[in-house]
């Protein structure tokens, strides 16, 4: 019995341990709960004593601790800390890691001090291109607030978004009224299939030129003979402000070309960036070479070095005593002659545009991606040639309204997903203009929907400044407040400015995002967002770098368009730096330069790549930085397996797209 009693005693004591230490397990998880947020919170993205953002992932595997996009849209977004957008809070220049990583700002928080600017540029110490940015800045400044608080007010257009205008079907003008109207034909709908249009005209004479553009003097000749005119389709509602798409470049050369024929070169070109160009010059194009519509793209013509062997008489003869009917061969001679009245017509076909001379086929230039018939709104016609007449005929009579609302689609799943608790690894700022509605549209539909960037461990934003027109800006308000991915950097938008929205993505890449890597791009390149990671990673951990296609050892041009005085960069080479349309920085780079930029010790140039390596140089001589080159950057256009490919029309980004989801492999559509 005594026994009995004992194990019953040693069994509760039992039960009773079990539930102490039962007890003191759920202590502990309930205490870890707690814990564990705090330190991924307080771990990601913090600051390090050197003043760099230190990442614990690079001693830990980074977990990626997701909400979904129903949870964080049922969260209320945080207020701006400062009734002032256009300053952070005073004190430290950063704000605590968790608001700063749940915080989404529509104006950029970069800081410029135009008190502490003021009392020192009586010293003298700042450029003129300084000055110019703290104008900009006010001006910009208060359109902003005026839009903000409702001032500026628009009154509706009478047209409905889905309205159509209405376009003539023909279009007649005389050589007076051309030029009357600066050498232009509008076509307010653009063209359709089998429009066409005719232009009867007579070249003129050669004159002799110092610079020709088309050829090269050759030693101890001071001019070239020159007679050449151009005829091109142009996207002129594509966007204001710039020089508008060529669609369809046609060149005659009747004397002047480098190969001393007369050629016909045909191109398009798209924000300064012309494609491959079709050369005409004499010989038919080959029997094995696509055709346009069943029409051959060059047709043949009489060439004063033409032997005209093609069939000896040996081979005359035997077709003759075998009975082989001879085919009737004629010779037509180049269609332009100067002086001589001519009748072009371009068609447009199912494949392309075809161009006929006094009623013969001259050539066929097939459609390229980018570029639909309803884009060609203009028809201009320059050089040495004197316009008698023009018709335009066959033309479509309707065409969806040009206003911004014809590109935006205001559809949630183009919207951005809120930026994330943990940390970001690649926060990518996009460059773009006001009256870009399409170019980032575009970007909406293609890039910005790959799997890092809709489940947020990539970030990326479009940086805009205000535009001229008010009610550019108006729309551009509606456009941030919808998508959630526009960044209002408050100043008067100018080219030679562009840098200060370069400024504005390495501050909020820094202090809002906290991404470990910051890239800059255009609203016009399209980017492979996991490749361009992979290429970052190349670096080894916690080292700086400055990835992109590099130029080393290149001067400043001091004549010409692009010329850059010596007031203006006084140097006679420029640092080693990325070009401009995609790059990466380490983010104590990117830090770097919004400091010095705050204190007004950041030196500006108007050309923002270049200025961006000259900061990167100025970083490096305290810190070493590690650049890498790759030429998969692409500065023109595209090349297969890119990294990032520039100059690419709305059309060329979802084309590009397309090619990535369904080929799964990088291909690029420049062209047929």
């Amino acid at each position: 019995m005594k026994r009995g009693k004992f194990d019953v005693m040693v069994s509760r004591n039992r039960i009773r341990l079990l539930q102490i230490l039962m007890g003191l397990v759920f202590l502990y998880l309930l205490f870890m709960s707690f814990e564990i947020p705090l330190v991924y919170r307080t771990g990601f993205g913090s600051v390090s004593g050197d003043g760099t953002l230190g990442f614990t992932s690079d001693a830990l595997p980074r977990p990626f601790l997701l909400e979904s996009e129903e949870e964080m849209g049922d969260k209320d977004a945080p207020r701006r800390p400062s009734d002032d957008p256009f300053r952070i809070s005073h004190g430290s220049p950063h704000r605590t890691p968790e608001r700063r990583m749940r915080e989404f700002r529509k104006v950029s928080g970069l800081v410029f001090d135009e008190s502490t600017f003021d009392r020192n540029a009586s010293k003298g110490e700042f450029s003129e291109l300084q000055k110019a940015a703290k104008h900009a800045w006010v001006v910009g400044k208060k359109l902003w607030e005026e839009l903000e608080s409702g001032k500026i007010e628009l009154k509706p257009k009478a047209k409905t978004e889905n309205q159509s205008e209405s376009c003539p079907h023909s279009i007649t003008l005389s050589g007076s009224e051309f030029e009357a109207q600066g050498r232009i034909m509008e076509l307010p709908c653009g063209l359709t299939l089998w429009s066409h249009i005719t232009v009867v005209g007579t070249p003129r004479w050669a004159h002799s030129e110092q610079d020709p553009k088309i050829s090269i003097l050759k030693e101890g000749d001071d001019s070239v003979m020159v007679s050449q005119f151009m005829m091109e389709l142009q996207g002129l509602k594509t966007v204001d402000g710039e020089d508008p798409p060529r669609i369809l470049h046609f060149n005659p050369r009747l004397k002047g070309d480098w190969s001393a024929k007369p050629v016909i070169e045909q191109n398009t070109c798209y924000r300064m960036q012309w494609g491959t160009a079709l050369r005409c010059e004499g010989w038919k194009s080959r029997a094995d070479e696509e055709t346009v519509d069943g029409q051959v793209k060059c047709e043949k013509w009489i060439r004063d070095d033409d032997s005209r062997s093609e069939e000896s008489k040996v081979i005359w003869w035997l077709n003759r005593l075998i009975g082989r009917t001879k085919k009737v061969m004629i010779d037509w001679p180049y269609p332009f002659v100067e002086g001589r009245l001519f009748v072009l017509t371009v068609s447009a076909g199912l494949e392309g545009y075809h161009i006929n001379v006094d009623g013969r086929h001259i050539t066929s230039f097939p459609y390229r991606t980018g570029f639909v018939l309803e884009d060609a709104t203009g028809l201009s016609v320059n050089g040495d040639i004197d316009v008698h007449s023009l018709f335009a005929a066959s033309l479509p009579t309707a065409h969806p309204s040009f206003a911004p609302q014809k590109h935006m689609e205001m559809l949630t799943q183009w919207k951005a997903p809120p930026i994330p608790k943990t940390n970001v690894e690649l926060f990518i700022g996009i460059l773009s203009a006001g009256n870009h509605f399409a170019e980032r549209m575009a970007v909406r539909k293609s890039w910005m929907q790959h799997r890092l960037i809709r489940s947020s461990l990539a970030v990326a934003r479009f940086f805009v400044a205000m535009h001229g027109r008010k009610e550019v800006n108006s729309e551009l308000k509606k456009e941030a407040e919808y998508f959630g991915d526009i960044v209002i950097v408050p100043y008067m938008d100018n080219y030679d400015l562009v840098v200060l929205k370069t400024i504005a993505i390495c501050e909020y890449g820094v202090r809002t995002v906290a991404a470990k890597y910051i890239m800059k791009c255009d609203d016009d390149t399209f980017v492979r967002v996991d490749a361009v990671i992979g290429e970052a990673r190349k670096v080894q951990a916690g080292r700086s770098l400055y990835v992109g296609n590099m130029n080393y050892h290149h001067k400043p041009l001091r004549h010409g368009k692009w010329a850059v005085t010596y007031e203006e960069w006084p140097e006679e080479d420029y640092p080693a730096y990325a070009n401009g349309p995609g790059y990466i920085l380490s983010s104590d780079i990117a830090e770097y330069i919004v400091s010095e930029f705050e204190k007004h010790k950041l030196r500006l140039f108007k050309m923002e790549d270049v200025s961006m390596g000259m900061w990167v140089e100025q970083f490096n001589s305290s810190k070493p930085v590690e650049f890498l080159h790759s030429l998969r950057f692409c500065q023109f256009g595209c090349i297969e397996d890119y990294l990032t490919a520039h100059y690419q029309s709305p059309r060329q980004m979802m084309c590009l797209w397309d090619k990535l989801m369904q080929q799964r492999k990088p291909q690029c559509c420049n062209m047929r």
